[in-house]
């Protein structure tokens, strides 16, 4: 296994794939959401420190995000692409069957990996996620979808995503900032307008959630504009077999930042329930 916090690049059917790479144990991948400047290291290091060593977490930037391009031919990036490219990151790296965590977009890639993949894909947590038929683009996620790099755009996409404001600090908008720069010229090719078609593209057909045999775990922002409750997360209740909701009050979109006390129990007891709820 690697040695804790391993940052790394792995090559993934001919393309590499940045990833984070830490601990020993269960395998947990963990896949990041969709606004620009988003890797999965600085949407999952800090959860995967509080899990500990004992799990084996694997946080890759998936295509188009961070250090890891939208392979030559691809076009651009989307959801094939992306549950295609974290079943080979996992198949490269030996690990046969693994729990799946994703936020956003993230759980929309996480949902369709364990549909693809039912023996290996062990358990979901789906974290304000995308891909309920049906569900619209929120003017939020278009706004976000949409921010500038630099400060301004950091600022106004940080603000979109998290109730508590005090949480958009100076410090934090430019951090995100830096990412927004140093990750634009590849985040250009993904989200361009009209963008009601890459909701779509992330939109998973009944069939589809209907095959997914592992238990699935939804956590939610009550408050969540980016991807509402009503129609993001309560819409899935009708097609998984196996699944259970948990509810954040006073959270929006990013529960690991807003609540992350509450949510890294959520997150621990589930990984480390043998039969579910």
């Amino acid at each position: 296994m690697s040695p804790p916090g391993l940052a790394r690049t792995v090559t993934v059917d001919g393309s590499p794939v940045h990833v984070l790479d830490s601990g020993a144990g269960p395998a947990v991948l963990m896949l990041h959401g969709s606004g620009p400047g988003t890797t999965g290291a600085g949407a999952w290091a800090t959860t995967a420190e509080a899990l500990g060593p004992s799990w084996h977490v694997v946080a890759p930037d998936q295509a188009g995000f961070g250090g890891t391009p939208v392979p030559a031919g691809a076009g651009r990036g989307g959801l094939r692409l992306w549950t295609e490219q974290a079943a080979g990151l996992m198949d490269t790296l030996g690990v046969g069957s693994y729990a799946v965590v994703g936020h956003s977009m993230g759980g929309a890639v996480a949902l369709a990996l364990a549909a693809a993949h039912p023996q290996r894909v062990t358990r979901v947590v789906a974290v304000s996620t995308m891909g309920a038929p049906g569900a619209p683009l929120s003017a939020a996620l278009d706004a976000i979808w949409a921010a500038p790099a630099g400060q301004p755009g950091a600022r106004d996409m940080l603000s979109r995503l998290v109730l508590d404001q005090a949480l958009v600090t100076d410090a934090a908008v430019e951090a995100r900032a830096a990412a927004m720069r140093a990750g634009a010229a590849a985040y250009a090719s993904l989200f361009p307008p009209p963008r009601t078609r890459w909701v779509e593209d992330l939109t998973l057909p009944a069939r589809t959630l209907a095959a997914i045999r592992a238990p699935v775990l939804l956590v939610h922002g009550a408050d969540d504009p980016v991807t509402p409750l009503g129609t993001a997360a309560l819409p899935l209740l009708e097609h998984l077999a196996d699944v259970r909701l948990h509810v954040l009050g006073r959270c929006g979109h990013v529960p690991a930042i807003e609540q992350p006390h509450e949510f890294r129990q959520l997150l621990s007891w589930f990984l480390g329930a043998g039969g579910g709820y």
